[in-house]
């Protein structure tokens, strides 16, 4: 019978596309107060992947990640999506637009050493409910020492494009956990607002 053990904490992160990059920072000082600083942001990508989001936020769209300081209890990750989900509605209202017609998508997910996971309120095969209507999908595996793609990756992550930058995420969070102490516990700062002992 195998051992329950508790797992080690992950770093979240969120992705971000949109055409107002003036959002981005309206994102991160909303999340902050709640998820702790952000230590890393990434630089603003083309999203020229898919032209899904066109209709919702425009013509040009960019790609950006914040990762948080903080690391988290991965059982949290479906209020954090839920949380963001609400965020998107908080800046429709305040830009006027319909929530159908979002001017930011917020999507939040988690890295550990050996993955990147996404949250989603879409089912599907490879994905897994986590609870409270959120599902969870492995996005990217890290496999002789890089990223590696599954057959669903969305074609954006696929790419090579963010690789470098989530390998100093990846790094970073490396330096975070050695920081912990054997019991899994951090040595100065929390493990974030939905880590519990």
């Amino acid at each position: 019978m195998g051992t329950v053990r508790r797992p080690q904490p992950a770093k979240l992160f969120v992705g971000l596309l949109t055409g107002d990059e003036t959002l981005v920072d309206v994102v991160r000082g909303a999340l902050q107060p709640e998820f702790g600083p952000v230590d890393m942001a990434s630089p603003a990508w083309p999203f020229t992947a898919s032209n899904y989001y066109r209709d919702e936020l425009g013509d040009t769209v960019l790609r950006r990640f914040l990762f948080f300081d903080p690391l988290i209890d991965i059982a949290g990750l479906p209020a954090i999506k839920h949380r963001t989900n609400r965020l998107e509605h908080e800046i429709c209202e305040r830009t006027n637009r319909p929530r159908d017609r979002r001017p930011i998508n917020i999507d939040p997910g988690y890295m550990t050493l050996s993955k990147l996971v996404l949250a989603t309120t879409k089912d599907y095969s490879h994905r897994l409910l986590l609870g409270d209507g959120i599902y969870a999908e492995v996005t990217l595996h890290y496999h002789a020492h890089r990223w590696q793609p599954w057959p669903w990756t969305y074609a954006d992550y696929a790419a090579d494009t963010y690789h470098a930058f989530f390998d100093q995420a990846r790094n970073r969070f490396k330096q975070q956990l050695a920081g912990l102490n054997p019991a899994g516990q951090a040595n100065n700062p929390v493990l974030g607002p939905n880590y519990q002992e």
